[in-house]
């Protein structure tokens, strides 16, 4: 328990947060990493790279110090970020190593405003916050090796087929090296994959959504090329240009709370290029249960050669009593593409589809998101109605903006 005093000391510190909180952070993860090189083997240097780990994180101290005194309201963002961290196998052992580098971080930031007193204050404020990671991923750890097919840390799987579904986008079907079940999973939920690159020197880690719906035997991961993006291109092209059928790839167990619900209510699944890969493992789930919701699946590619699992997401909304399949290009190659919009995702569409009543996933590139999400609030469906996942670290999308 805090004193009253540490919680006042940590909430003082919000203001000054707000302004340098990306600067601590810049400045944690360069000296951390300085002094700890074998850590890149576990945190996405693609997101280091491009700022978005250093946003994120300067995100969830400012949080952290805004409630520290009910830590409970942010038990949603611990679940969410614990689930990445089961995912890449962080652990305790590592929580007082980042405790370290954050206060040097605070000190060297902040200077004379953080006083010994501050520093000390945070040192308690992190002992506490670390301490609810740790037990929450615990938990999670044992939930990941004790269920039916599960493991610890990283298991071999084989690459047992390899299906180029458009032109960017390619399949990997993966199942255990040693013959064992595939654990189950929830709809939306992703995996975590560990690849040695030759000619590299550290790990490179990735998560990607599972694409298919549980029960098989085997997963689906399904990889854009990001070739245009470098660094962000090493693992999707190394995927694309030398895994082939018959290699071993290292993942996790499945994870993530962007998951199908159980609900009765209309549910519309919307999605932006590669954030369809969720949406087809939910879409398939609510097929083979033969649900009697109404089921809007919305997707917007770039044009038709862009546009992958066209088909199968029609087989799938066929099989649905009440399914209805929506897709939209940007730039349509052909008159007769079939297409229900095109251009951005626009208001006047979706008003016709949703209600303030229809629960709404959406996935796709911030800009996408933060179209979808102004015009549903627009619209009037309720913020817990409104369910998004980021690929990558999670990011604030207000100020929203159509783009």
């Amino acid at each position: 328990m805090l004193s009253q005093k540490t919680i006042e000391i940590v909430k003082s510190t919000v203001p000054v947060l707000k302004t340098q909180g990306t600067d601590i952070t810049t400045y944690f993860y360069k000296t951390m990493f300085a002094a700890h090189p074998e850590l890149l083997n576990i945190f996405n240097q693609t997101n280091q790279s491009r700022g978005r780990q250093q946003t994120a994180l300067a995100n969830a101290v400012l949080a952290a110090a805004s409630y520290i005194d009910h830590l409970e309201t942010i038990l949603p963002v611990v679940e969410q970020i614990s689930q990445k961290h089961r995912g890449l196998g962080v652990k305790p052992e590592h929580y007082p190593i980042v405790g370290e580098f954050l206060l040097k971080a605070i000190k060297e930031v902040l200077g004379d405003v953080a006083t010994e007193e501050v520093l000390q204050a945070w040192a308690e404020a992190y002992g506490a916050i670390a301490d609810v990671f740790i037990q929450v991923e615990k938990k999670m750890y044992q939930e990941a090796e004790t269920q039916r097919g599960g493991w610890d840390g990283f298991k071999p799987f084989r690459v047992v087929k390899k299906v180029k579904e458009s032109n960017v986008i390619t399949s990997f079907y993966l199942k255990p090296t040693d013959g064992g079940p595939v654990p189950s999973y929830l709809p939306g939920q992703y995996l975590t994959l560990r690849v040695k690159i030759p000619g590299e020197t550290y790990l490179f880690n990735r998560q990607y959504s599972l694409s298919c719906g549980p029960g098989h035997e085997y997963f689906r991961i399904s990889v854009k090329r990001e070739a245009d993006h470098e660094p962000n291109g090493k693992v999707s092209t190394y995927l694309h240009d030398q895994v082939k059928v018959g290699d071993e790839l290292e993942i996790s167990v499945p994870a993530g709370v962007f998951t199908l619900d159980d609900e009765a209510a209309p549910i519309a699944l919307i999605s932006g290029g590669v954030g369809l890969t969720p949406m087809m493992s939910m879409l398939e789930a609510l097929a083979d249960a033969s649900s009697k919701r109404e089921v809007h699946f919305i997707h917007a590619a770039r044009n038709e050669e862009f546009h992958a699992f066209k088909e199968e997401a029609k087989h799938h909304i066929e099989k649905l009593e009440n399914g209805h399949y929506y897709f939209g290009y940007g730039h349509p190659l052909h008159e007769n593409s079939g297409c229900d919009f095109t251009g951005h995702l626009s208001k006047a569409f979706l008003e016709k589809i949703v209600t303030t009543q229809t629960v709404c996933y959406i996935c796709g590139p911030v800009p996408f998101l933060r179209n979808a999400v102004q015009i549903l609030t627009e619209l009037g469906v309720a913020k817990e109605n409104i369910r998004y996942e980021f690929f990558g670290p999670a990011m604030e999308l207000a100020p929203a903006a159509a783009v």
